[in-house]
């Protein structure tokens, strides 16, 4: 038979495409060719197939062959078509039978000696494989973990070339050394949640509320004080009051971690949310994602299902912050390059860190502070308002008394995780049979007309937007907050009390409560 056809997968950000890897031996100089759009790591792989080929104990055709990438509209990057391009291209000379190929899709990069690399990406092109009705996917030794994980396929991990070929002949595999794993240019460390107790909080109640009502609802956070006074310390804590990971959102972060580079070869389900902490000199590009080619994930959608936690934000380039504002309303990101346009999810809780000025005593009691007008305004104008205006809660840290307040012992983790799991537990009954979960996601146009508030918050809020004092996203983001609260209380609606509070947190402004005999001028009607 001198044609021949495997199938492999070709990522377009997290979306899969099943790509047909078709192989032609006819009369001809002996010339290798290959066709349908690839990159320039996959041009390589005519001379490293050609050295795993022989190296493996097998003949290489020396006539014309020509490998075939379809559909040839698809950009092609990346080595992990080498095993498909081999294995087709000897089903072509006669040495695997082809009905041992259907419905298997084949991974893999080979090294010259026949030996299988693992490749980033696997748990997402697995799962493409498998939404294809795909019945098997053979794929490198170190990423079978990853692939295990989703349900409805069978995998086969394997270590060589000679491997794969003994696999679809029906033969005894021969043994193989264990496969090094590659070093990673990305240390998983990023994505761990940092080992550490709300117990050991002391004092910082408006603190402690405010990332407490961010776990439940799913609010950004914005947390400015001198330096010392304990922000780092209340952001590291947020991540362990967020509940585990639904098995969906679950596979969703794998794979999205899969294609970064963060799952080792011991690879496990991602059941927890992700803290992902960059530098505050991290580009652009580390934020949102790219590179040449192929756009590769961010940090964003690293965090995607978690926490993206910057810390010293102002100290971040303005452009660079200012990227998040579109993926704080949408919850993904479009990376566009010339090669292809990649979409990756990013709905991640935001979490910024900064001082209040560049010395970190303006509007304190530790000192004088040392900065011109000039010089504060600069500095708190890194952070536009467009992002400010995000960010549902703000708060004011200062440092707390090394005592116990009246008394009473902080709550730890355990305690204060539960409460957020029965406010969520209720956001997820009342929102059952819509496309959202948290009270964070709900439109406001929603919020406000099927779940309002009561009369006398209602009017709170109207004198607030009438005066001024909120824009009509930050009524919005206060409705939320004010849901939130009620979820936390157990009560079945917010009142004036929860609206109260939830505008203190969105703006650290203390606040006098209105009458609430003026009547409703329509915003909730």
């Amino acid at each position: 038979m001198a044609l021949a056809r495997t199938w492999s997968v070709a990522l377009v950000g997290l979306e899969g495409h099943l790509v047909e890897v078709e192989a032609d031996i006819s009369q001809g100089l002996p010339k290798t060719t290959l066709i349908g759009l690839p990159d320039a790591s996959l041009t390589e792989a005519r001379d490293r197939v050609r050295a795993a080929v022989v190296n493996s104990g097998e003949r290489f055709p020396d006539r014309k062959v020509t490998i075939g990438l379809s559909p040839a509209t698809l950009p092609k990057a990346g080595s992990h078509y080498d095993v498909a391009i081999a294995v087709s291209l000897l089903t072509a000379a006669g040495v695997v039978e082809p009905r041992s190929l259907r419905q298997t899709a084949i991974i893999g990069e080979l090294g010259l000696d026949g030996r299988i690399r693992e490749v980033r990406g696997a748990l997402a092109m697995t799962l493409a494989a498998a939404r294809a009705s795909f019945e098997r996917i053979v794929i490198p030794d170190l990423n079978e973990n990853e692939a295990r994980l989703v349900p409805g396929i069978e995998v086969f991990g394997v270590r060589s070339l000679r491997q794969v070929l003994a696999l679809l002949r029906g033969s005894e595999i021969p043994d193989e050394d264990a496969p090094r794993a590659e070093p990673r240019l990305l240390s998983d460390s990023l994505t761990r949640v940092p080992d550490v107790d709300l117990d050991e909080v002391i004092g910082h109640r408006e603190g402690r509320l405010a990332i407490e009502t961010s776990a439940a609802g799913g609010h950004h956070l914005f947390l400015h004080g001198p330096p010392g006074s304990g922000k780092t310390m209340l952001a590291e804590r947020l991540g362990g009051l967020l509940p585990d990971l639904s098995t969906d959102d679950s596979l969703e972060v794998s794979a999205v971690h899969s294609l970064a580079g963060l799952l080792t070869s011991d690879a496990e389900l991602v059941v927890r949310p992700p803290f992902i902490a960059p530098h505050h000199t991290a580009s652009l590009a580390s934020l949102v994602g790219g590179g040449s080619g192929m756009p590769r994930p961010g940090a964003i959608s690293c965090a995607h299902r978690g926490i993206l936690f910057i810390d010293e934000a102002p100290e971040m380039h303005p452009l660079t912050l200012d990227t998040l504002r579109q993926p704080l309303e949408s919850g993904h990101i479009e990376v566009h390059r010339a090669a292809a346009v990649a979409k990756f999810p990013a709905r991640f809780m935001l979490v910024l860190a900064a001082n209040p000025c560049p010395c970190g005593l303006s509007g304190t009691r530790q000192g004088d502070c040392t900065c011109t007008p000039q010089m504060l305004m600069r500095y708190r104008q890194r952070i536009s308002g467009p992002i400010k205006d995000r960010l549902d809660i703000q708060r004011q840290i200062l440092p707390a008394a090394r005592t116990i307040v009246d008394g009473e012992e902080p709550e730890s983790t355990a305690v204060v995780a539960a409460r957020v799991q029965a406010a969520r537990d209720r956001q997820a009954h009342r929102y059952q049979h819509t496309p959202w979960i948290l009270n964070s996601e709900v439109p406001g146009p929603v919020l406000r007309r099927d779940h309002p508030l009561d009369a006398a918050a209602q009017r709170l809020l109207e004198d607030l937007y009438s005066a001024g004092q909120l824009t009509a996203r930050g009524l919005d983001r206060v409705v939320r907050v004010a849901w939130t609260l009620a979820d936390l209380d157990g009560i079945p609606q917010p009142t004036i009390t929860q609206a109260h509070q939830a505008y203190q947190l969105r703006t650290g402004h203390p606040l006098t409560t209105p009458s609430d005999t003026r009547p409703l001028k329509g915003l909730f009607q």
